[in-house]
Protein backbone atom coordinates (compact mmCIF):
# COMPACT_ATOMS: atom_id res chain seq x y z
CA UNK A 1 0.00 0.00 0.00
CA UNK A 2 1.59 3.28 -0.97
CA UNK A 3 1.48 6.25 1.72
CA UNK A 4 1.14 9.17 0.12
CA UNK A 5 1.20 12.88 2.05
CA UNK A 6 -0.02 15.55 0.09
CA UNK A 7 0.87 18.73 1.74
CA UNK A 8 0.15 22.55 0.97
CA UNK A 9 3.14 24.32 1.01
CA UNK A 10 6.53 24.65 0.18
CA UNK A 11 8.55 23.50 2.84
CA UNK A 12 11.71 23.94 1.55
CA UNK A 13 14.77 23.90 2.93
CA UNK A 14 14.02 23.76 6.35
CA UNK A 15 15.13 22.04 10.06
CA UNK A 16 11.04 20.69 9.27
CA UNK A 17 12.15 19.60 6.13
CA UNK A 18 15.11 17.58 7.53
CA UNK A 19 13.05 15.39 9.85
CA UNK A 20 10.64 14.59 7.35
CA UNK A 21 13.32 13.28 5.60
CA UNK A 22 15.13 11.23 8.41
CA UNK A 23 11.76 9.15 8.97
CA UNK A 24 10.89 9.13 5.34
CA UNK A 25 13.79 7.45 4.31
CA UNK A 26 13.46 4.85 7.01
CA UNK A 27 10.04 3.79 5.42
CA UNK A 28 10.09 0.61 4.07
CA UNK A 29 6.35 0.77 2.31
CA UNK A 30 5.97 2.33 -0.36
CA UNK A 31 5.48 6.39 -0.30
CA UNK A 32 5.05 9.56 -1.82
CA UNK A 33 5.55 13.30 -1.18
CA UNK A 34 3.69 15.77 -3.30
CA UNK A 35 3.69 19.64 -2.48
CA UNK A 36 0.84 21.26 -3.44
CA UNK A 37 0.10 25.60 -3.64
CA UNK A 38 -1.01 27.16 -0.32
CA UNK A 39 -4.37 27.62 -2.53
CA UNK A 40 -5.30 26.22 -5.75
CA UNK A 41 -3.91 23.40 -7.38
CA UNK A 42 -5.14 19.69 -8.11
CA UNK A 43 -4.79 16.77 -5.91
CA UNK A 44 -3.12 14.11 -8.07
CA UNK A 45 -6.21 11.29 -8.55
CA UNK A 46 -5.61 8.63 -6.41
CA UNK A 47 -4.70 4.56 -6.78
CA UNK A 48 -8.20 2.64 -6.37
CA UNK A 49 -9.52 1.70 -4.08
CA UNK A 50 -8.24 4.73 -1.95
CA UNK A 51 -8.51 5.69 2.23
CA UNK A 52 -7.96 9.10 2.22
CA UNK A 53 -7.15 10.53 5.89
CA UNK A 54 -7.28 14.65 6.66
CA UNK A 55 -5.06 16.05 9.25
CA UNK A 56 -7.45 18.47 11.63
CA UNK A 57 -7.37 19.78 15.15
CA UNK A 58 -10.94 18.31 14.99
CA UNK A 59 -9.91 14.82 14.16
CA UNK A 60 -9.50 12.03 16.36
CA UNK A 61 -6.28 12.03 18.05
CA UNK A 62 -5.15 8.08 18.19
CA UNK A 63 -2.16 6.15 19.69
CA UNK A 64 0.13 5.19 17.83
CA UNK A 65 -0.78 1.77 17.93
CA UNK A 66 -4.12 2.40 16.65
CA UNK A 67 -2.99 3.88 13.62
CA UNK A 68 -0.35 0.96 13.04
CA UNK A 69 -3.56 -1.07 13.65
CA UNK A 70 -5.83 1.02 10.82
CA UNK A 71 -2.74 1.00 8.52
CA UNK A 72 -2.51 -3.03 8.47
CA UNK A 73 -6.54 -3.13 8.30
CA UNK A 74 -6.24 -1.12 5.25
CA UNK A 75 -3.53 -3.24 3.57
CA UNK A 76 -5.23 -6.31 4.26
CA UNK A 77 -8.17 -5.10 2.84
CA UNK A 78 -6.55 -3.97 -0.37
CA UNK A 79 -6.45 -0.52 0.14
CA UNK A 80 -3.65 0.09 -2.95
CA UNK A 81 -2.94 4.28 -1.57
CA UNK A 82 -3.22 5.90 2.12
CA UNK A 83 -3.25 9.71 0.90
CA UNK A 84 -2.31 11.86 4.00
CA UNK A 85 -3.91 15.70 3.01
CA UNK A 86 -2.21 18.14 5.51
CA UNK A 87 -3.61 21.32 4.81
CA UNK A 88 -2.20 25.14 4.53
CA UNK A 89 -2.51 27.33 7.45
CA UNK A 90 -5.94 27.71 7.07
CA UNK A 91 -6.55 24.20 7.04
CA UNK A 92 -9.41 22.37 4.73
CA UNK A 93 -12.99 23.10 3.82
CA UNK A 94 -15.64 21.69 5.39
CA UNK A 95 -16.23 19.45 1.84
CA UNK A 96 -12.70 18.02 2.05
CA UNK A 97 -13.66 17.17 5.78
CA UNK A 98 -16.95 15.64 4.69
CA UNK A 99 -15.15 13.35 1.80
CA UNK A 100 -12.48 11.68 4.38
CA UNK A 101 -12.61 8.68 5.61
CA UNK A 102 -10.66 9.90 8.44
CA UNK A 103 -9.74 13.04 10.25
CA UNK A 104 -6.86 12.88 11.79
CA UNK A 105 -5.12 15.36 14.64
CA UNK A 106 -2.17 15.41 17.00
CA UNK A 107 -3.89 16.47 19.63
CA UNK A 108 -5.42 19.64 21.22
CA UNK A 109 -2.79 21.69 20.55
CA UNK A 110 -2.52 24.19 17.36
CA UNK A 111 1.04 22.63 15.49
CA UNK A 112 2.82 24.96 12.74
CA UNK A 113 1.47 22.82 9.25
CA UNK A 114 5.57 22.37 8.28
CA UNK A 115 6.20 20.47 11.81
CA UNK A 116 2.71 18.21 11.60
CA UNK A 117 4.38 17.21 8.44
CA UNK A 118 7.89 16.24 10.07
CA UNK A 119 5.13 14.93 13.10
CA UNK A 120 3.10 12.44 10.38
CA UNK A 121 6.11 11.08 8.63
CA UNK A 122 7.68 9.73 11.94
CA UNK A 123 4.24 8.23 12.96
CA UNK A 124 4.23 6.71 9.53
CA UNK A 125 7.99 5.33 10.31
CA UNK A 126 6.29 4.10 13.72
CA UNK A 127 3.59 2.37 12.83
CA UNK A 128 5.56 0.39 9.61
CA UNK A 129 8.47 -0.03 12.08
CA UNK A 130 5.87 -1.90 14.58
CA UNK A 131 3.93 -4.15 12.11
CA UNK A 132 7.00 -5.10 11.26
CA UNK A 133 8.12 -6.24 14.67
CA UNK A 134 10.98 -3.49 14.35
CA UNK A 135 11.89 -2.31 18.33
CA UNK A 136 11.45 1.23 17.24
CA UNK A 137 7.96 1.93 18.89
CA UNK A 138 8.03 0.57 22.47
CA UNK A 139 4.69 -0.04 23.97
CA UNK A 140 4.05 0.68 27.42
Amino acid sequence: MLLHIIARGKIGRSPEAELVERYVKRLTWPHKLTELPDRGGPIPPPLSPCVTVLLDERGKALPSSELAERLDKWRDAGVRECRFLIGAADGHEDEERARADLLLSFGAATWPHLLARAMLAEQLYRATSWLAGHPYHRQG
